[in-house]
């Protein structure tokens, strides 16, 4: 019960301190915001490229987290179904 209650706090208070995050954050250098700014208002496509390369690099932690948690909800699945607690 005090697991429970204990995670529950946790998540509460992580979904407030990411409610009250500021809305625009900038990940990239100046430099690099600035390179590719005046790429795409010159009609380059580097600035797109650049985006998109920040985003698939993005995808790995997801998928690694993603990857834990399912193995992790498999184990406690079988640990439920043979009446042992892990």
């Amino acid at each position: 019960m005090k697991n429970k209650i204990l995670y529950s706090s946790l998540i509460f208070l992580v979904v407030i301190i990411l409610f009250f995050l500021p809305e625009e954050m900038t990940a990239q250098c100046p430099m690099c915001k600035m390179s590719a700014e005046s790429n795409l208002k010159e009609g380059g496509t580097a600035g797109r490229g650049l985006n998109a390369g920040i985003l698939f690099l993005l995808t790995l932690p997801y998928l690694i987290i993603g990857t834990l948690g399912y193995v992790w909800y498999k184990n406690r699945k079988s640990y439920d179904e043979i009446g042992e607690k892990p």
